[in-house]
């Protein structure tokens, strides 16, 4: 499958969402997906397989840090971005496979609020405090809690791109883990722009949210 080919195809799944027309960081990802996925669908992984193997080392993430201590969070760094690649390969490879599916696309969605929980919880073994790793994952939950009420209601899948979207949420993770490393205080601040932009992507999609679903 061309490039071409592949990003009509994602955006059909994506509420029409054209990666080429995304920002650099989007686009990026997308476009990185798409390699690595067109590689694994020759070989035969399915996207169940890639889904699973995605969700193993998120839960790996938290473990790093509580066993390793200070070193942890530098592999635990290396581990959520490979865990994140695993998450967009897994759509990669089922648009490119041809096998897409309901429940696929259920198990993905739950396995990245369970991925995000892992990450949040090693900021808090990495020493963000508690009622911060909370509020920011609950922003974030909410966020795409009401994304998917929404769509249940007529709203386009995505509404609008916000600022707090999975690759931010990815690279907040890693370069976070990887500055805590060199000043452990750098996970709370990482922790608080976690938080903060994902305030600032709820109002966006509440906005958005209104403005497709007003008579």
């Amino acid at each position: 499958m061309l490039w071409d080919d592949y990003a009509t195809a994602w955006s059909a799944l994506h509420g029409g969402y054209d990666p080429r027309r995304a920002t650099p960081v989007v686009r990026g990802w997308v476009r990185l997906a798409y390699g690595l996925g067109s590689w694994l669908s020759r070989l035969g992984v399915g996207p169940m397989a890639v889904t699973t193997a995605g969700l193993v080392l998120c839960g790996v993430v938290p473990a790093l840090v509580a066993l390793l201590g200070r070193f942890g969070v530098l592999l635990a760094a290396v581990v959520v971005l490979v865990a994140a690649l695993a998450d967009g390969l897994d759509g990669a490879v089922a648009v490119i496979s041809n096998r897409t599916s309901r429940l696929g696309y259920v198990y993905d969605s739950v396995a990245d609020r369970l991925g995000e929980l892992a990450w949040l919880a090693a900021f808090w073994l990495a020493g963000a405090p508690a009622w911060l790793v909370v509020a920011a994952g609950a922003a974030s939950w909410l966020q795409e809690y009401a994304r998917a009420r929404a769509t249940a209601a007529g709203m386009s899948e995505l509404g609008v791109v916000t600022v707090a979207e999975r690759p931010t949420r990815v690279l907040i993770a890693v370069f976070g883990l990887l500055a805590s490393f060199a000043l452990p205080a750098l996970i709370t601040v990482a922790a608080a722009v976690w938080l903060g932009l994902a305030l600032i992507a709820g109002i966006q999609l509440t906005i958005a949210i209104r403005r497709s679903l007003t008579p």
